[in-house]
């Protein structure tokens, strides 16, 4: 009982509460760990205990807010049990994101907020405050140093040095940045990325209009993704893609395989299951060769969402666990930029990157989409192309 006193008192001294109900029985000892949790991390009542001698009815831990946390669980010790009751912290130590130009040029007179040029969030504060930090004066030209701070309810801040330059007008050259675009055969990426372990498709939706799948199997593509339909507001129903029914009939008959895609406008985990399971409704059974994909590209309104990066990925995997459920298998649509900056793509098993380069340095992908101006035989004009890694 004495030793069992000391390592007691010793946790009352480091700051972590603890009781226990009951008798405590002579020769048990649980030494918990003093130290905060990182919010949302998986914890795991036994990742608490640093040291003991008795059986723990283990049980995952709540880390999806932030503070101190009174929990208790069961333990057995010689066939009996009994309750032990303690605390634990859980804090968020991950700074805001902020993205934009480290340039800003604005006209006399401007009456905007600089934020709003910039596209910024946190992984557990849906709702960071931005403000613009320095000296500037919107009605006298110059040039001036600023800061763009985002804090979130955390306190942890980003601070983004940006200069601001205040002009009498804003000159337009007439260069709207115009030219020619190469546009890339398919022969030519099957020659750039088949090999043993790859094969080639494309993706299509009602744009890309009546579709000659046998041309387009002929031309050398083994598979096609469709858009299956596209949400044309938050909150309301996904529209059908007008050539959907006659795509998967066609591209099946051609020996293609099929996967599909949902252009998103979710704000919610609710809603991404409502879209899942309205998939699922149009499929009514029809089989899939390839995954359902969650596409969601809504970026430029980001910051009147109110959405936490955390938020956003639950989001995602709600839409892609509703699916799965269903038996087919998921994947998570994204640009390489929104992938390392927004998704947490280590944490989603089948990932379609949109990379329109020759090269890509991003790693991971099971789908690539390298161009949005390929050519190929049964369509006609522009086609995204792609590249699949297969085992």
């Amino acid at each position: 009982m004495k030793k069992l006193g000391l390592i007691i008192s010793l946790m009352f001294m480091v700051g972590c509460s603890n009781t226990i109900s009951d008798e405590i029985p002579e020769g048990a000892f649980i030494d918990i760990k003093n130290e905060d949790i990182e919010v949302f991390r998986e914890v795991y009542i036994s990742d608490l205990i640093s040291d003991t001698n008795v059986i723990i009815e283990d049980y995952k831990l709540d880390t999806d807010t932030i503070g101190n946390k009174e929990i208790e669980f069961y333990y057995t010790y010689l066939d009996q049990k009994y309750v032990y009751r303690t605390s634990f912290n859980v804090v968020d130590t991950v700074k805001p994101k902020i993205f934009g130009s480290s340039s800003r040029t604005v006209e006399v007179g401007y009456e905007g907020d600089l934020c709003n040029g910039y596209t910024y969030g946190d992984n557990y504060d849906g709702e960071p405050l931005c403000e613009v930090v320095g000296e500037y004066d919107f009605n006298t030209v110059g040039e001036y140093d600023i800061d763009i701070v985002v804090r979130d309810v955390s306190g942890n801040s980003t601070n983004y040095n940006v200069t601001l330059n205040v002009v009498r007008e804003i000159s337009n050259n007439g260069n709207n940045g115009g030219g020619s675009t190469t546009r890339l055969p398919f022969s030519t990426a099957l020659e750039r990325y088949k090999t043993d372990n790859t094969e080639l498709g494309i993706d299509v939706s009602e744009w890309q209009g009546e579709v000659d799948y046998q041309a387009v199997r002929d031309a050398g593509a083994t598979f096609v993704m469709m858009r299956i339909g596209v949400k044309l507001s938050s909150g309301e129903d996904p529209a059908l893609d007008k050539q959907f029914l006659n795509n998967i009939k066609k591209a099946k008959e051609a020996g293609l395989k099929v996967g599909v895609y949902l252009y998103s406008k979710a704000l919610s985990s609710k809603e991404a299951r409502e879209e899942a399971e309205w998939i699922l409704e149009q499929l009514d059974g029809e089989t899939l060769d390839l995954p359902i994909v969650f596409d969601w590209e809504i970026w430029s309104n980001w910051n009147s969402y109110h959405m936490s990066f955390h938020e956003l990925n639950k989001m995602a995997h709600t839409f892609i666990e509703t699916v799965e459920e269903a038996g087919y298998e998921g994947m998570l649509y994204g640009s390489k930029f929104y992938l390392e900056n927004f998704w947490e793509d280590l944490e989603f098993d089948n990932i379609w990157l949109a990379h329109y380069t020759n090269e890509t340095s991003y790693e991971g992908y099971m789908m690539w989409q390298f161009s949005n101006v390929g050519r190929i035989d049964g369509i006609y004009g522009d086609v995204d192309l792609n590249v699949m890694v297969v085992d």
